[in-house]
C-alpha cells in the first residue's frame, strides 16, 4: 500500500526548484569534480549525522579518523565514526531497493555498539522525550511486513525518487525498525536511493542542515506521526534539499585551481598518462592550462615526467 501523504502546492515549488539546481549542478560541477569537496562532504556528513545522535566528536576529530590518525574520546564516540567512514567510503555496495542491503549497512555502521546489528528488532519500542512518550512504534512482529512494503513502494511506485525518499525516511524512522541507529539509517538510506538517479548527491551533505535545524526535523516528524502521513516532513527536506543544492553551487561556480585538477586526475587511478589524457579529463581547458598545470605537478612532487614536448609522458609518484 502506498504510504499516505499529499502533493502540496510548497511540495511542487519545492521540487521544481531542486530539479533546476540539480541541473545546473551536473552542468557545472560533475565534468569538473573536485576530490576536496567529495572529501570535505563525507567529513560534514558523518560528522553531524553522528552529532544528531549524540556523538561528541568535533569536525577535526572526525577528520583525523578519517585520515587514520589516533583520536582521543569516548570509545563508543570513535567506533560510531570508524564505521560510519567504512561505510560512506563503500556506498557503492549497497543497493538502495534491497532490504538485505539494508540490513547488511545497519550491520556495518552499528557493529561493536549494540548486540544484534543488522536484525530487525523483536521487542517493542517506545520513543521518549525527556519522560514523555513521544512516538511508540508498531509491534515488532509487524516490522518485517512493514520494511518488505516499503522497499515495494520506493522500488515499484511512480512517483519522483526525490519524494519517495523523503517518504522512505520519514516511514521508516515511524516503523522503527532497529532498536538503535534508525536516525542515522534513514538520513544513509534517503541519500542512497537519491544517488541511483542523481550522482551529484554525493557531494550533497544535507546531514549538516538538519543538524543545524534539529528541533525542526524532530518536529516535523512528531506532527507526521500526528497526522498519520509524512507531508510535513517532505516539505520539511526538500527545504533541506534545496538549501543544500543552493550552498553546493556555491562551491562548484567558482574557479577550480589547478591543484583542484590535478588531485581530481590523480584520484582516477591514472599511472602514466599524456598531456592529450590529461586534457581528455579536462575538455574544457587549452593546452597551455593543461601545460602549466602538468609543469606545476612535476614541481610539487606529484608527476615523474620523460620525453620533451608532445611525446612528455608523466608517471604518478604519490
Amino acid at each position: 500500500m502506498k504510504p499516505p501523504y499529499e502533493i502540496t502546492p510548497k511540495i511542487l515549488k519545492l521540487v521544481s526548484s531542486i530539479s533546476e539546481k540539480i541541473g545546473e549542478a551536473h552542468a557545472n560541477y560533475l565534468s569538473r569534480p573536485s576530490p576536496q569537496l567529495r572529501r570535505h562532504n563525507k567529513i560534514r556528513t558523518i560528522h553531524s549525522s553522528l552529532k544528531i545522535e549524540g556523538n561528541t566528536l568535533t569536525q577535526d576529530q572526525v577528520t583525523a579518523l578519517i585520515d587514520n590518525k589516533r583520536v582521543v574520546g569516548p570509545r563508543k564516540d570513535i567506533l560510531e565514526v570508524k564505521n560510519a567512514i567504512k561505510v560512506y567510503d563503500g556506498l557503492s555496495e549497497y543497493d538502495p531497493f534491497s532490504s538485505k542491503s539494508f540490513l547488511k549497512a545497519h550491520k556495518h555502521l552499528m557493529e561493536g555498539l549494540i548486540e544484534y546489528p543488522g536484525i530487525y528488532r523483536r521487542q517493542g519500542v517506545g520513543i521518549f522525550q525527556g519522560s514523555r512518550v513521544a512516538h511508540v512504534a508498531p509491534p515488532a512482529e509487524n516490522v518485517p511486513g512493514l520494511m518488505r512494503d516499503l522497499f515495494k513502494y520506493i522500488k515499484t511506485t511512480e512517483e519522483l525518487t526525490i519524494i519517495k525518499s523523503c517518504v522512505f525516511h520519514y516511514e521508516m524512522e515511524f516503523i522503527h525498525p532497529f532498536m538503535d541507529g534508525n536516525g542515522r539509517m534513514g538520513r544513509l538510506w534517503q541519500t542512497l536511493i537519491l544517488l541511483d538517479e542523481y550522482p551529484v548527491f554525493e557531494f550533497l551533505p544535507f546531514e549538516s542542515l538538519i543538524s543545524q535545524t534539529q528541533q525542526d526535523y524532530y518536529e516535523s516528524l512528531a506532527k507526521c506521526d500526528k497526522a498519520g502521513e509524512s507531508t510535513i516532513f517532505i516539505e520539511y527536506m526538500l527545504e533541506v534539499i534545496d538549501k543544500s543544492l543552493n550552498e553546493l553551487l556555491g562551491f562548484s561556480n567558482r574557479v577550480f585551481t589547478d591543484i583542484d585538477r590535478l588531485n581530481y586526475f590523480i584520484s582516477l587511478g591514472h599511472r602514466e598518462f599524456s598531456r592529450k589524457d590529461y586534457m581528455n579529463v579536462f575538455k574544457n581547458i587549452s593546452t597551455a592550462t593543461a601545460s602549466r598545470d602538468l609543469k606545476k605537478g612535476v614541481e610539487i612532487g606529484l608527476f615523474g615526467k620523460r620525453g620533451i614536448k608532445n611525446s612528455t609522458v608523466y608517471k604518478v609518484l604519490k
